[in-house]
């Protein structure tokens, strides 16, 4: 990988997923309340309150994990993953009111 990483992390499963400094930059930028929740999106990789697979890309699951101390109306932090050879790397990060409903 030549990207800088912010961080590598072992999911629930075992599997390595990586954070890359350009999707934090996505990440601050587009969803800023997430810029200092680093260690929360750490944490609802390794332990999350649901795991769901996206409906349009079988690569791709998507994370959440309830935090009832957030001052939003938003409780659920989302983690997008998407897994290729074995590997994830985040796309993006934010705050959503409820889970998806798995199909």
């Amino acid at each position: 990988m030549n990207e800088d990483i912010v961080f590598e992390i072992n999911d629930k499963s075992g599997r390595k997923i990586y954070l890359s400094e350009e999707r934090w930059g996505h990440i601050k930028y587009e969803h800023p309340v997430v810029a200092n929740r680093l260690e929360e999106i750490k944490d609802t990789l390794t332990n999350p309150t649901a795991v769901r697979k996206s409906d349009h890309d079988e690569k791709i699951r998507f994370y959440y994990r309830y935090y009832k101390n957030i001052k939003l109306r938003e409780k659920y932090l989302f983690v997008m993953v998407r897994y290729l050879n074995g590997e994830g790397f985040v796309i993006t990060s934010f705050y959503v009111n409820k889970i998806k409903v798995a199909r």
